[in-house]
């Protein structure tokens, strides 16, 4: 098994479990590269040493942000993603810091299964392309008032929504800026596409799931400032009056590894705070 580690190490703390998680992971014969610019603050092979095509196993140290970061900046490492969490709220990066070695531990003895998750990609009509994990999500940006967006679906009208904007999610995504603009959660192993507008004016307007077969073409409409466009909370573009996206399910999924005792029900509950209890 060969793995790259994506760590933190600006910290004393962080850089310290970084150099633990690399000790355990050598100790067991695992083969690992780290992160180019974080791989002298740790005494190891930098990523770019190795043909990228030979790399199992990416771990990543953060939360899911850096698990995002990494996806996308290293979308070329056709790999599983194994997310330590070192802050709060992960529901991707689901390894506690107090379960670091026992999880290390099923990963190293092939414990653990890969899941593989919906991804989105599209082009906008001034030949910006782009793929999502968790979302692409319209916003109004400057605009201090709503702006209408215009949504067909497999070139039939859905709706033009009056709003702050919209959110395009993936099941992935379901639990990110989805949720909190009152989205429905989308168990990750079920294929669809949920539009979720954001602070709509008609209240009647609510999320909507599609099948992931459907293309979705999205147009800003009005005369008002330049919209923005924006997925998974990293990479953007304006997108001005009569522009469009079209978007539709990538070829290409998401990879995460599961390891064995970690469920998502587990983590939901964990996360989200719920208090109900097994009767």
């Amino acid at each position: 098994m060969k793995v790259a580690l994506f760590p933190k190490v600006h910290e004393e703390e962080s850089k310290k479990l970084a150099q633990d998680v690399l000790n355990f992971l050598n100790s067991r014969k695992v083969k690992v590269v780290v992160e180019d610019d974080k791989a002298s603050a740790l005494g190891a092979t930098p990523l770019a040493s190795v043909d990228p095509q030979t790399i199992d196993i990416l771990i990543t140290m953060g939360g899911d942000g850096s698990i995002l970061r990494v996806a996308h900046q290293y979308s070329h490492l056709d790999a599983a993603i194994l997310g330590i969490n070192l802050g709060h709220l992960g529901f991707m990066a689901d390894v506690k810091i107090a379960d670091i070695i026992p999880g290390l531990e099923n990963l190293v003895s092939s414990r653990f299964s890969i899941q593989e998750r919906l991804m989105l990609e599209g082009e906008s009509s001034d030949h910006h392309t782009f793929f999502a994990i968790n979302d692409c999500v319209l916003h109004r940006a400057r605009n201090p008032s709503l702006v209408e967006i215009t949504i067909h679906v497999d070139n039939l009208f859905l709706n033009t929504f009056e709003a702050d904007g919209v959110i395009i999610a993936t099941p992935n995504g379901s639990t990110a800026y989805s949720l909190a603009a009152g989205g429905p959660i989308v168990s990750p192993d079920i294929e669809a596409i949920v539009i979720t507008p954001i602070c709509p004016h008609t209240i009647s307007n609510r999320p909507i799931v599609l099948t992931p077969s459907q293309n979705i073409r999205i147009e800003y409409k009005g005369h008002k400032e330049a919209i923005e466009f924006v997925t998974d909370g990293l990479h953007h573009f304006e997108m001005k009056a009569g522009d469009q996206v079209h978007l539709r399910k990538s070829p290409k999924t998401f990879k995460l590894v599961n390891l064995k005792g970690i469920d998502y029900f587990s983590t939901l509950r964990h996360k989200l705070g719920w208090s109900g209890k097994l009767r």
